[in-house]
Parts: C-alpha cells; sequence; structure tokens
C-alpha cells in the first residue's frame, strides 16, 4: 500500500489549465482499482502550500512511480508528487484486504 502527497510546487499558477487532465488521470486510477482514496489536503500554518493526497492499493512501487509521472500535474510541475510504502501491521475489519499475506 502506498501514501502519495502531491504539494503544490512552481507553477501552481497552472493548475486550473491542467486541471480536466489531472481529474481524468484521478478517474482512471479510480477506475483501475489501484487509486483506493483520493482527497485535498487542507493548508495550514505548517503547510500552506497543501495539495492532495491518494492512497494507491495492488501495484508495485515502479508501477506506482510510472503511474504518478503520467500525471498532468506532475508533468508540468503543479505539484510534487512523495510516495510512501507503507506496511500495515493492524487493521479495522473494514480494511482487511489491504494486509499484506502471510508467508
Amino acid at each position: 500500500m502506498f501514501n502519495v502527497y502531491l504539494t503544490f510546487a512552481e507553477n501552481k499558477a497552472l493548475a486550473a489549465e491542467f486541471m480536466q487532465g489531472h481529474k481524468d488521470w484521478i478517474k482512471q486510477g479510480v477506475e483501475e482499482g489501484v487509486f483506493l482514496m483520493v482527497g485535498s489536503i487542507k493548508p495550514s500554518d505548517d503547510n500552506p502550500k497543501a495539495g492532495g493526497f491518494i492512497m494507491a492499493f495492488n501495484l508495485s512501487y515502479d508501477a506506482l512511480v510510472e503511474k504518478v509521472n503520467q500525471d498532468p500535474f506532475v508533468i508540468h510541475k503543479v505539484v510534487q508528487a512523495e510516495i510512501y510504502e507503507v506496511t500495515p501491521n493492524q487493521l479495522d475489519d473494514r480494511l482487511a484486504f489491504l494486509m499484506p499475506a502471510q508467508n
């Protein structure tokens, strides 16, 4: 499982120009079953740039990097992406499908 943080970058002002392509990219990820959750990060005093968040699942790190690099916001430096791999240790039963298989 991966958490992807999309923080606004040097070309934030171009967001409107590439928004439809970004939304289409998100929709495709959701339809493929790769993006489990997508949302906006609320700005704060500690993080005035804010941006977006994606919980990704069911693909490798390399495949996710490739997918993230196809986002028009990433291509045009509207956002900078950071990807963190997370290995769940405890989960609510409703999220049990996220638990890695035990060998």
